[in-house]
């Protein structure tokens, strides 16, 4: 349940209400993280640009990748909003229930590559451990991995932005949707 007032798509109009159309349009339908924003529609606007642009842009780094560690930062997190939500994305590419239930279980025993590895312990490490972002420590693995500068960008980009997004999920009470999937993945 929201701590703060929601407008409702169907109660919503002018600005709001185009910009509601606009996310069933393009995603799908609109997720209880936009309605949260309903109050300040520029914002729902700017979040979903920085999301398109994070999540869906052009990268080196798969989109799956990047699902993953959304999930990974929502599970240190304890955003189970967001984790549930990007277990469907990443589920949607892998298709494979076993490897996603290890997944979330203990990505460090998921049967996952050397790569995919590394980005999840520098998710995990950088949302538990910003501080020690100036430590070669964090980057170094992913660099040893064979990672790019633009790479290491990109994954640093997908983790902030989930930081960000889960202090607005738990500090405002987003709710979970009865059905979570459904969202244009790809």
């Amino acid at each position: 349940m929201p701590y703060i007032d929601v407008i409702q798509p169907e109660l919503a109009e002018g600005t709001l209400k185009e910009i509601y159309d606009g996310l069933v349009k393009s995603r799908g339908k609109i997720a209880e993280v936009h309605k949260i924003q309903s109050l300040n529609p520029e914002s729902i606007t700017n979040h979903m640009d920085l999301y398109m642009t994070i999540m869906f842009g052009k990268s080196p780094l798969r989109r799956v990748h990047r699902e993953m560690m959304a999930v990974i930062v929502s599970i240190a997190n304890k955003c189970e909003y967001c984790q549930i939500h990007h277990l469907e994305a990443v589920k949607n590419f892998w298709k494979d229930d076993e490897k996603l239930a290890a997944f979330q279980t203990d990505f460090e025993r998921a049967p996952l590559n050397k790569k995919e590895q590394a980005l999840c312990r520098f998710a995990k490490e950088l949302t538990m451990h910003p501080e020690k972002s100036n430590d070669a420590g964090l980057i170094n693995p992913l660099k040893d991995e064979g990672f790019t500068d633009r790479e290491i960008l990109d994954a640093t980009l997908v983790i902030a932005y989930f930081n960000f997004v889960n202090r607005i999920v738990l500090g405002l009470g987003v709710s979970l949707e009865e059905n979570p999937g459904g969202y244009k993945y790809e």
